[in-house]
C-alpha cells in the first residue's frame, strides 16, 4: 500500500521553486533515505507531507488524503527535525506525557529507557538543553511515538559519533519489532545507508534516483586510466563524474551500462574498472559541476 503518493508538486517562494513538478509514491514498512544537498528541496518536501505547508500546484496524498491541517493525518505521523518547538512550561518527562496522551502507538517504557540510556534529566527544561542534547530528545519522541509515518530530517545534528550511532542503532531495532515507514534526510548517506531499503536522492527540486539500496550501488561504475582513452570509451555514455589524476590519467563515473565486449576492451586498453560506493555516488549525482576541487586550483 502506498503511504505517501504526489503527482506533479511544485512549491515556489517568489521566483524560486523548492519542489518542481515532483512525482513520487513511498510503500509501507520501509525506511526510505532522503538525500540531497542544501536547497534541494527535502524539508520544503517533508513539511507539505507533515501538513505544515501548501503546495503552490500539484498533489499531495498521505495516507488517501490531503494532509494541510488534516488532523486524521497529524495523528498518524511524526515529524522530527532540527528547529522542533516542545511547550517551555513543560520538562522532558511531562512532554513525553503529553505525546502519550495524542499517539495511539506510543511507548512510554520505551521513552523512559531511552531517556535513561542518554542520561537525560527528565525534570530538566528542553530550552536548557545543548544542540546535542535537544537532537537526541527530539529522536527519542519520534522513537517513542511509533507513528504509521515517521520522518526524521536531520536528526542527528549536534550529537557526538557515539550517540549518532546508538540513536541510528535503536532507530533499526525498534523498527525491526514494529515495522512501519520511516523516511529518514540526511546529506550523509555514508551513516545511514546500512540502515535503508530505498533511497531517494533529490537535486534542484526534481527527483533524481528513486530506487533500493541494492540498485543504487550498482547504477554506476568508475573507470580510470588514459585521459585520451577515456575519452574516447565514454564519449556515447552518461557521464555522472569526472576528474583528472594526475598527468595524463582521468577518472570517470559513467552509468553502469556497459556490454561485456566494452568491457573487455576497456581492460585490454589498460583501463581499471572498479565499483562506485553508493555515498560517493550521491554526492557526484548532486554536484553542480562534473569535476573535483583540485580543478579550482589548475591555472589557465
Amino acid at each position: 500500500m502506498s503511504v505517501i503518493e504526489c503527482k506533479g508538486l511544485t512549491k515556489a517562494f517568489g521566483s524560486t521553486r523548492a519542489l518542481n513538478n515532483l512525482s513520487i509514491t513511498i510503500e509501507e514498512n520501509r525506511i526510505t533515505g532522503l538525500i540531497g544537498r542544501n536547497g534541494a528541496g527535502k524539508t520544503t518536501l517533508l513539511k507539505i507531507i507533515a501538513g505544515y505547508m501548501k503546495e503552490t500546484s500539484g498533489q499531495m496524498k498521505v495516507f488517501s488524503e490531503h494532509p494541510f491541517n488534516n488532523l486524521a493525518v497529524s495523528a498518524n505521523l511524526t515529524f522530527i527535525h532540527n528547529q522542533m518547538n516542545f511547550p517551555i512550561a513543560l520538562n522532558l518527562r511531562e512532554i513525553l506525557e503529553a505525546g502519550e496522551s495524542f499517539y495511539e502507538n506510543w511507548d512510554s517504557g520505551l521513552a523512559s529507557r531511552l531517556l535513561d540510556y542518554f542520561s537525560l534529566n527528565p525534570h530538566q527544561y528542553y530550552d536548557g538543553l545543548s544542540m546535542g542534547m535537544k537532537s537526541t530528545f527530539s529522536a527519542i519522541f519520534g522513537l517513542a511515538a511509533r507513528c504509521p509515518l515517521t520522518m526524521f530530517d536531520e536528526p542527528t545534528t549536534g550529537m557526538d559519533a557515539a550517540v549518532r550511532k546508538d540513536f541510528y542503532r535503536a532507530l533499526l531495532k525498534d523498527y525491526l519489532g514494529h515495522p512501519r515507514t520511516i523516511i529518514l534526510s540526511s546529506h550523509h548517506l555514508n551513516e545511514i545507508e546500512d540502515l535503508l531499503e530505498d533511497i531517494m536522492v533529490l537535486k534542484d527540486g526534481r527527483e533524481l534516483l528513486h530506487m533500493s539500496i541494492a540498485d543504487l550501488k550498482e547504477w554506476a561504475i568508475g573507470l580510470q586510466g588514459k585521459s585520451d582513452i577515456i575519452e574516447d570509451l565514454v564519449k556515447n555514455m552518461e557521464v555522472t563524474f569526472s576528474k583528472s589524476i594526475g598527468q595524463g590519467t582521468s577518472y570517470v563515473v559513467v552509468r553502469n551500462q556497459l556490454s561485456e565486449s566494452e568491457r573487455q576492451a576497456a581492460l585490454i586498453s589498460g583501463v581499471n574498472l572498479s565499483p562506485v560506493n553508493a555515498s560517493d555516488l550521491c554526492v557526484y549525482l548532486t554536484g553542480k559541476t562534473k569535476g573535483g576541487i583540485d580543478d579550482v586550483f589548475k591555472e589557465d
